[in-house]
């Protein structure tokens, strides 16, 4: 840790630690959820909770990213889990992927973030906020059916919508009470100035102390109201701390041997990377302080975390956006509320779990909710349609695919999508024309965009095709940074060929020396007021040559206008 992480921990120690100890009510039912979902020990996922903490917190240069156990990796792991038939053989795989993910790190593997656009990546924040509140509604009303941190719209058991038509049928008083008190609650802190400001005392912890409260008068009042057992949060209890670490697993090295565990263990690496540098993206995107975090150094981090889980009995380990959104939310401004969140799932759950056990899932759900709405607000679904459809749509595509699939499926969507609609203006726009009026006759200005690809041959090829008999064009190259070979080698049979057997005055100009086509203008000339000369070559040319010539560059431009507005 440098001694700037370490002026800005000591600067807002209150704020960090009550940040984390929200973070750490979130996350424990997620990492219990996540371990049942994933068909492993309970406390494998309380183990993963501890290393994203303690071990991923430290070393990731991350400010406000929460590491821990990732639904997007509850499905493979289950899968791994069954076919190999151990969970200790299982965690050779995490081994296995932590190590990868190491060497991810140091050959710089973490610059694929960069390629990620701003569209898919508030596609995805929205996405998850969503997800986030359908998923909570049934624990909102006391129907916990559906495990903690499910992501996936479909499952064993149904799908999101119908999860919550089932609950309907299941309403239970005391955690709808609950619920809404903490909702409310929440929602006066953040417009109560005062409330606001006291940093050590944020709205979700609040909520928490008065949902436990209000159960427990309930209970002492014999009221019906009280909530049962399971509708808590459901630790396992240790007798005591030394019963607490036998509760550790560790890996059956014979596992190495087994090519199954190296195949999981590389879809693991490779799943559990792309989910880490897509949180570490999105976290940064909603950092207050607008941080950037080095993710070559995220995935050794996330690498070494994987790999000290696979060796202590945990499951493997992502960033994750829920509990990193909570942290955001709760007010966390550096590492030390990650760091805290660890150390209280350790402490807690090994000396105090009976007092965790206390609090309502309703009242985590409501936390949950708020989360999600922060995430999916309508300003941002009109701040992208303000942007128009090249940008909307990859937005809203990636949005409905994460809900109604998964997250990365979602994101490979709007990637998919969001490509397509790049190639598709690259195609159109290679170019563009300028007409120019002189006294002897007009000119075609044939200007290149920066970019000339393979892409934008037939475009090129199709123009320079339709230029008129008797024709006057400059080919203006000046701003191109990359001409494709092939585009190179169509404008050279252009000239050599094409223009004598049309009678076509060609210029050409700013061409790189590297693409072996001589210039046969100097820009300056062609832009300045001795450009008037340019024209002489069809000052002879007859008056229906060069109407011929009009109507091509009022049509092209039109047919491009209405291209445009289709689109």
């Amino acid at each position: 840790m440098s001694i700037n992480d370490s002026k800005g921990i000591f600067s807002s120690v209150g704020g960090d630690l009550a940040a984390g100890l929200v973070v750490f009510f979130v996350a424990v039912p997620l990492c219990l959820g996540i371990a049942l979902a994933s068909g492993a020990p309970l406390f494998s996922g309380i183990v993963s909770g501890i290393i994203g903490g303690l071990v991923v917190g430290v070393l990731s240069k991350s400010k406000l990213s929460v590491t821990g156990p990732a639904a997007g990796l509850a499905a493979i792991v289950l899968a791994a889990i069954t076919e190999l038939g151990a969970f200790n053989i299982f965690l050779c795989a995490g081994i296995i992927a932590g190590c990868i993910q190491l060497a991810l790190g140091f050959l710089k593997a973490g610059s694929i973030a960069n390629y990620f656009p701003s569209n898919v990546i508030e596609g995805m924040l929205a996405g998850i906020g969503i997800i986030i509140i359908l998923k909570q509604i049934p624990h909102a009303i006391g129907f916990d059916k559906d495990f903690e941190g499910n992501e996936s719209f479909i499952f064993d058991g149904g799908n999101t919508f119908s999860i919550i038509g089932e609950a309907l049928g299941f309403i239970t008083p005391g955690v709808v009470i609950i619920a809404a008190a903490a909702v409310a609650l929440m929602l006066i802190w953040e417009k109560v100035a005062f409330l606001k400001n006291i940093k050590v005392l944020p709205g979700p912890l609040a909520a928490v102390v008065v949902a436990v409260l209000l159960n427990e008068i309930f209970i002492t009042a014999g009221s019906g109201l009280a909530i049962q057992n399971t509708h808590l949060v459901n630790l396992p209890i240790s007798a005591n701390f030394n019963d607490f670490f036998s509760n550790f697993a560790f890996p059956d090295f014979r596992g190495f041997a087994d090519t199954r565990v190296w195949v999981y263990g590389v879809t693991i690496a490779i799943v559990a990377s792309i989910e880490t540098l897509l949180s570490i993206e999105a976290v940064d995107r909603i950092d207050p302080q607008k941080s950037y975090t080095p993710t070559n150094r995220e995935l050794k981090a996330q690498g070494i975390g994987n790999i000290l889980a696979g060796f202590v009995g945990g499951l493997p380990v992502t960033s994750v956006i829920v509990r990193s959104s909570a942290n955001v939310n709760a007010g966390g401004k550096t590492k030390l509320a990650t760091i805290s969140h660890g150390a209280l799932i350790l402490g807690c759950v090994a000396l105090i779990p009976f007092l965790l056990n206390k609090i309502p899932l309703g009242a985590l759900a409501a936390i949950l909710i708020l989360i999600g709405y922060k995430l999916a607000k309508p300003a941002l679904f009109k701040k992208w349609w303000s942007k128009g459809i090249y940008q909307f749509v990859p937005f809203i595509v990636t949005v409905a695919a994460i809900v109604f699939t998964d997250l990365l499926t979602g994101v490979a969507l709007g990637m998919v999508i969001s490509i397509f609609f790049i190639l598709r203006e690259n195609l159109k726009s290679p170019y563009f024309f300028e007409h120019t009026e002189h006294q002897t006759g007009d000119i075609i200005h044939l200007n290149l965009s920066q970019e000339v690809s393979f892409l934008n041959k037939a475009a090129i090829k199709l123009t320079l095709e339709n230029i008129p008999k008797n024709s006057y064009i400059i080919i203006d190259a000046s701003e191109a940074l990359y001409i494709d070979h092939d585009v190179l080698e169509l404008i050279k049979e252009f000239q050599t060929t094409k223009t004598r057997e049309r009678n076509i005055k060609l210029e050409l100009v700013g061409f790189k020396p590297a693409y072996e086509i001589d210039n046969t203008l100097n820009r300056q000339f062609v832009y300045s007021e001795e450009s008037e000369n340019v024209a002489e070559p069809i000052a002879a040319a007859n008056g229906a040559a060069r109407k011929e010539h009009k109507e091509l560059i009022i049509n092209l431009t039109e047919k491009n206008k209405k291209e445009e507005a289709l689109a």
